[in-house]
């Protein structure tokens, strides 16, 4: 382990940060999502799926913000509607439905887990 200031406890040359930070969309963010992303056939059922989640969080837990499990199941879900968004595009090619599937496995392992019965919101194509 590099212990010089400055770094990273577990940093790995060519893959900066990995592991090492949560992804995490706020409130706010989420609703954004779900206002911009509603007519898009793959990112407004993401939006939509992340927003019932982030809501079953809410009621049944200290909040969204607070308990990181939910959080942790739906980074899949957020990196493919945050890469979508204009200023973080870089060339990143359009969520695809099968992308979209791929991101909802840890959701819905969790789902199952803690028994939650939050809607995961299908693609339309």
């Amino acid at each position: 382990m590099d212990r010089r200031p400055g770094r990273w406890p577990f940093h790995r040359p060519g893959r900066p940060y990995e592991g090492m930070h949560m992804l995490f969309m706020n409130e706010h963010e989420i609703d954004e999502a779900v206002r911009r992303h509603r007519e898009h056939p793959v990112l407004g059922p993401a939006a939509r799926t992340l927003d019932n989640l982030r809501s079953w969080t809410d009621r049944n837990s200290d909040g969204w913000a607070y308990w990181p499990k939910p959080c942790r199941a739906a980074a899949q879900l957020q990196a493919l509607i945050q890469a979508a968004d204009p200023w973080r595009r870089n060339g990143n090619p359009d969520p695809t439905p099968a992308g979209y599937r791929k991101a909802l496995g840890p959701i819905k392992s969790f789902r199952t887990r803690h028994g939650a019965d939050f809607t995961i919101e299908e693609t339309t194509r």
